[in-house]
Formats: C-alpha cells, sequence, structure tokens
C-alpha cells in the first residue's frame, strides 16, 4: 500500500526557508518519480518540481532557482528546499508518486509565507 508523508511546512516570513520531506513506502521509491505539488486557496492544484530516477530535475518557472528537489534512495525519501520564500507560495504542498495504475498523494503540509 503506497504511503507519502510531507512534514517541514510551517510560517515564515518572507526570504525565509523551509525543506519539506516526504517519506514514501509501500513501492519501489528508487524505481520512480517523484514531484512535488501545491495548491493555493482558491486555486487549482500546480506541479512545482519533479525528480527523476536518476536525479534530473525538473521545476516551473516561477520558483526556479529558489527551490531544490531531491531524493535520498536510501531513505525512501525526497525533499523540497525552499529558499527566499515569497507570500505566493503559500499553499498546501503535497507529494506525488505518478505511476500507470494512477497518481498517488500524500495529505499535504501547510506552508505560510508572511510578507
Amino acid at each position: 500500500q503506497v504511503q507519502l508523508v510531507e512534514s517541514g511546512g510551517g510560517s515564515v516570513q518572507a526570504g525565509g526557508s523551509l525543506r519539506l520531506s516526504c517519506a514514501a513506502s509501500g513501492f519501489i521509491f528508487r524505481s520512480n518519480v517523484m514531484g512535488w505539488y501545491r495548491q493555493a486557496p482558491g486555486k487549482q492544484r500546480e506541479l512545482v518540481a519533479t525528480v527523476t530516477i536518476g536525479g534530473s530535475t525538473n521545476y516551473v518557472d516561477s520558483v526556479k532557482g529558489r527551490f531544490t528537489i531531491s531524493r535520498d534512495n536510501a531513505k525512501n525519501t525526497v525533499f523540497l528546499q525552499m529558499n527566499s520564500l515569497k507570500p505566493e507560495d503559500t499553499a498546501v504542498y503535497y507529494c506525488n508518486l505518478h505511476r500507470s495504475d494512477g497518481d498517488y498523494w500524500g495529505k499535504g503540509t501547510l506552508v505560510t509565507v508572511s510578507s
């Protein structure tokens, strides 16, 4: 049974940093692309970043140069380091596994950035 558990959210002032973690279980972590999504109040969920099996990364333009996604296959964990946070980064952040049988999500962790 796939389980994704996010942690690390919180409240910070603009310019601050947070590091999100997602502990994964129930599947072969090292063989799957992992991603982070976010959903701001009143908006659709959007893709923030992905990391491939080989460690290649991709980011939405709005976070390039500020966020870094990484993975630790030994610990079945994916991270999102968020620097220079802006109020528009405020959202619930979700860990995602996309497989041929569908998308799997964690419950999310709230990030609030105040100006």
